[in-house]
Order: C-alpha cells, then structure tokens, then sequence
C-alpha cells in the first residue's frame, strides 16, 4: 500500500497574472464538485489522495509558502500528517521531489504538481496498477491523457503492455517524422500526453541528483523518467477515466468557478 505523497506547490502561477499576486496557485479556489464548496485546490488534491488511503504528505513550498503552511498546519485538521520542504529556486520539476527525500525514505510514493485536478478514482487506479504488476513489479506509475496534436507537450511512447518506452517534450518536426516512421506515432491513433501525476520507488532519486539542465535552463522531471526507462527500470501506464484538468490560466480557472 501506497501511504506517501509529495505535492509540488512551489511555484507562484504566473499565467495567472494578478490573481496569483498574493497566493500561490495551488491556493486559489475551486468549488467542490459535490457540495459547491469553494476550496484551494491543493485541498481538493489532498482530500482526493487520502480517500486513497495516502495520509502522509510532503508539500514543496516555494512563493508565498506562508500562505499554504498556515493553511494546512501539520495537517491534524484534515486527518493526516503534513510535512513541508522550501525550494527556495524555482529551477525546474526535476530537483524538486529531491527535496523531498528524506521525508519519502525507502517507500513507494505518489509525487504530483499543484495545479492538477482529477477525480479521486485516480489516485485509486493508480494504487491499483502500480500493486497490479503480473510479471515481477512496476517501479512507478506514468498517468497519461490522450490526444491529437502531437507538438503540445511531453509526449509518451509505450509498448504492448502500455509500460513506457520513452518521454519526448514536445517534438519538433523531424522528430514527429521520425517517430511517425518507427511506428511510434499511428496516424488516426491519439497520442499521450504526460497528465502529471505519478508513482515512484525512491529509485527515481538516482536520476533526479545527476540531472543537467536542459535547453531552457532548467532540470526536466522527465530527463529522470527517460534515464530511469534507459535503465531497465518499468513504469507501468495508466490511462486518466474522467476529469482532468491542469489548473494553467485564469480562463480554466473560471471554467471550473463557473
């Protein structure tokens, strides 16, 4: 059983322009689907993980962490246990969860941003697919969203039994091209987004400390999954069944108050 999650809430949100200008974006507040009760949306996470039966958590904290601390406290009021870790530079998703590795010692652990809103089944189907392994174990969950537009962001490549091949952030031309040749890319077939949240063994901490900064200056989460695939390492796919929505710009933010 999975009880560990670290929750990436470091960064302000700057998509969201004045809105984020006092909270950072994890904090600002969606309506509960079922009650219509205006909560952060790092509340509507946690309540979703702990009906999973996750109950210990690690938030990365980053701008305004005063604001998500005094919030959530040690996480008594909620029923769980909260601890909090500060990445005091903003320098990718990638050295992130390093922060948190001490709190996840030698357990599996659920790592995912912020700013993702899912149904609570999520969580559930991936505890399930990550215990699910029929021929020895998985060592992490990769949750995808499928699509069509191939140029949009981190695309997933896998094999038969949906364990992943390879991650590639937004493919230029020739690479879609090339993968369209290799068979990776079907046409008429959706293509799979990378959706944000995953299991992990603590392997991944292996990868994470090693990372190079890529083009845009900053250390790529998914630099660590390709170096955990190139490894031998299985990262078991699952497919997200109902909402998903990545919390990005003040228009998807009053789609969901609507």
């Amino acid at each position: 059983m999975i009880h560990k999650a670290v929750i990436l809430a470091a960064g302000r949100g700057t998509r969201m322009r004045n809105l984020t200008e006092e909270v950072p974006k994890p904090m600002l507040k969606v309506p509960d689907q079922k009650t219509g009760e205006p909560k952060p949306i790092l509340q509507h996470i946690m309540e979703g993980l702990m009906a999973a039966g996750i109950d210990q958590f690690c938030i990365v904290t980053g701008f305004r962490a005063d604001v998500v601390e005094g919030f959530f406290g040690d996480g008594s009021k909620f029923g769980c246990k909260i601890q909090y870790v500060r990445q005091e530079v903003q320098d990718g998703t990638g050295k992130a969860p390093q922060l948190a590795k001490d709190f996840v010692g030698s357990d599996p652990f659920l790592l995912t941003y912020g700013d993702i809103l899912v149904v609570p089944q999520t969580y559930k189907d991936m505890v399930a697919r990550f215990q699910g392994a029929t021929n020895g174990t998985f060592d992490g969950v990769i949750t995808v969203t499928p699509g069509q537009d191939v140029s949009k962001g981190g695309l997933n490549f896998f094999c038969p039994e949906f364990c992943l091949q390879q991650v590639v952030e937004k493919p230029s031309p020739a690479q879609v091209e090339q993968y369209t040749k290799e068979g990776f890319i079907k046409t008429g077939e959706p293509v799979w987004y990378n959706a944000g949240i995953y299991i992990f063994k603590p392997v991944l901490f292996q990868f994470t400390a090693k990372l190079q900064k890529s083009p845009r200056g900053e250390y790529e989460l998914t630099d660590a999954i390709n170096g955990m695939c190139k490894a031998g390492f299985k990262l078991a796919g699952l497919k997200i069944a109902g909402r998903w929505v990545d919390v990005r710009d003040p228009e998807t933010l009053q789609a969901l108050q609507a």
